[in-house]
């Protein structure tokens, strides 16, 4: 039987398994927090929830360490790729908007009544 599966940004993880998970130590993962490369959720409680985003995450900075760039170097590079995705959403969203835009305005208006005297408007 399995049951639904949580979402990518959801926290489900506790700070142990999410370690276990990258490969990484607690407090490596504590570091990573204090130095503002990553914000797990958290409960009322306080403890630490990390979800599958948070975990690609940490994957990444894994990367980026072993490509020789410093902590600070590696904020930089996640807040770029941030910005980086941000703008290409806001670049294709008005795209997909302008083609249904044409689209509609492509279309012949449809006469009306039984008159035969309807000419089309051009485009």
């Amino acid at each position: 039987m399995t049951g639904p599966t949580p979402g990518g940004d959801r926290g489900v993880y506790g700070i142990s398994v999410a370690a276990e998970l990258v490969g990484m130590g607690v407090q490596t993962l504590r570091l990573y927090e204090a130095r503002g490369l990553l914000e797990p959720d958290r409960t009322a409680g306080g403890t630490r929830r990390y979800s599958a985003n948070d975990l690609d995450r940490l994957r990444r900075i894994a990367a980026l360490l072993d490509a020789g760039l410093n902590l600070t170097g590696i904020g930089m590079v996640l807040d770029l790729e941030a910005e980086n995705a941000r703008l290409r959403e806001e670049q294709e969203a008005p795209t997909w908007l302008a083609v249904m835009t044409t689209t509609s305005a492509a279309r012949s208006p449809k006469p009306t009544g039984s008159s035969n005297n309807w000419t089309p408007t051009p485009p």
